[in-house]
């Protein structure tokens, strides 16, 4: 099998990088192990929201520009980057995923478990605001389904009224979901949206309707939708008042809806999507990957021009630590670690933990290297990058995106 380029990976990196490779013309594939961390989506996208002792970034784009000469935006460059994340809207728009937010300023998210947290894209539905203040008098009531436990009203209440609203927490119940509460192991929120649709959906809203009284908004979990927003809408139609939605715990139905949305505009692009793969080797030549091996295809490889390795980190075992060393386990590729096990921890948990901020090494254009010598046509994003924290930072999806965008226009210069 020959195509122009081939994505290992089929998460947030891998998908928008087969979206830019395929929409510019290119016989794009995309090789999918399965999961990705898009099934555990807040439903926020960070691109620099924390600095030093997690204080909120108030112009993330110049704070950017005081980074480390290493940290991805610095090696695309502080302007750049943001011309390049300036994409990301639109295209997530096109996937039929509507988002707000700006580089220029951080707007805040509440979690499931009522803290506020910077972010910088948010979906549309989602309860989100500009400024802390711009709650204080609001009246909220929190809905949530009888039986579900993956939802904390209490927690959710106790953030919310520290902010200064007014909320109200109830339990709501239609009979589509009975069939569910016979089992607590099956009132799960992907278990859950399969059942709101339709008749049930109007069902929810009346039922919502009861309790909103006097009300600003109603606050509820993300449940609903797991292959289209379709049931979203139909609720917030049906709801006497507005309707915003909160993170669950995983997996998050919203983060599902992502991910299918995105390998369907893959596919309507053109693009070869190779699902419950993973590349177990590679051939090079003279600097170059030349063939892939899969496990499911075995010894017939797959050969393209270009190839993107959008592996992830240790979450999505791009990157593998064992008792003596921490590498690549695909092709080998070169590392940043820490030589003895003690250099890749702290002892104060709650500081910066050194192996957070591994990965493989690159040069400018983001092609990872074997042994020092640089792989022309391979390149690498994403979580799978060295350089930077992206939990300390709030920065993990800004930079998979900004590196996905960047490798895409580096690789269509080859």
């Amino acid at each position: 099998m020959k195509f122009d380029t081939v994505i290992i990976g089929g998460g947030l990196s891998g998908l928008v990088s087969g979206i830019e490779s395929a929409k510019s013309g290119r016989k794009t594939a995309v090789i999918s192990a399965g999961q990705s961390a898009l099934h555990f989506w807040s439903g926020s996208f960070e691109f620099l929201c924390n600095e030093n002792n997690e204080q909120v970034v108030e112009n993330p784009v110049g704070r950017a520009s005081l980074l480390p000469d290493g940290h991805p935006y610095r090696k695309i460059g502080v302007e750049r980057t943001a011309s390049l994340l300036r994409k990301t809207a639109p295209l997530l728009a096109e996937a039929g995923i509507n988002v707000s937010g700006t580089l220029e300023r951080n707007h805040y998210r509440i979690t499931p478990l009522g803290f506020m947290k910077p972010a910088w894209l948010t979906l549309d539905d989602y309860f989100s605001f500009e400024r802390p203040e711009d709650l204080k008098g609001k009246k909220a009531v929190i809905v949530n389904i009888k039986g579900y436990i993956d939802f904390y009203p209490s927690f959710l209440k106790a953030g919310l009224n520290g902010l200064g609203m007014e909320c109200r927490s109830v339990d709501v119940n239609i009979p589509q979901l009975d069939i569910l509460r016979r089992s607590t192991t099956e009132m799960r929120a992907t278990n859950i949206s399969r059942f709101l649709k339709n008749d049930a959906v109007d069902a929810l809203a009346k039922e919502i309707n009861r309790t909103v009284a006097g009300a600003d908004m109603v606050i509820m979990p993300a449940i609903l939708g797991i292959f289209s927003d379709e049931p979203v809408k139909r609720l917030r139609h049906g709801v006497d008042c507005p309707v915003y939605f909160i993170a669950t715990t995983p997996a998050s139905v919203p983060g599902v809806r992502c991910q299918l949305a995105l390998k369907d505009l893959f596919m309507r692009s053109g693009g070869y999507f190779l699902p419950g793969d993973m590349v177990t080797r590679g051939d090079f030549s003279n600097h170059r990957l030349v063939k892939v091996y899969t496990a499911n295809f075995g010894d017939i490889p797959v050969e393209a021009d270009n190839y993107v390795m959008s592996t992830g980190s240790f979450f999505g075992h791009g990157l593998i630590a064992d008792l003596h060393r921490i590498y690549e386990p695909v092709f080998g590729l070169d590392v940043e670690a820490g030589e003895s096990r003690t250099d890749w921890y702290d002892k104060n948990f709650y500081n910066a933990q050194p192996y957070m901020s591994y990965g493989v090494l690159t040069d400018s254009k983001f092609r990872p290297s074997i042994k020092g010598e640089t792989i022309e046509n391979l390149y690498a994003t994403g979580a799978l990058l060295s350089g930077f924290n992206a939990l300390k930072e709030g920065s993990g999806a800004g930079i998979t995106l900004a590196t996905v965008f960047h490798a895409a226009e580096e690789s269509a210069r080859q």
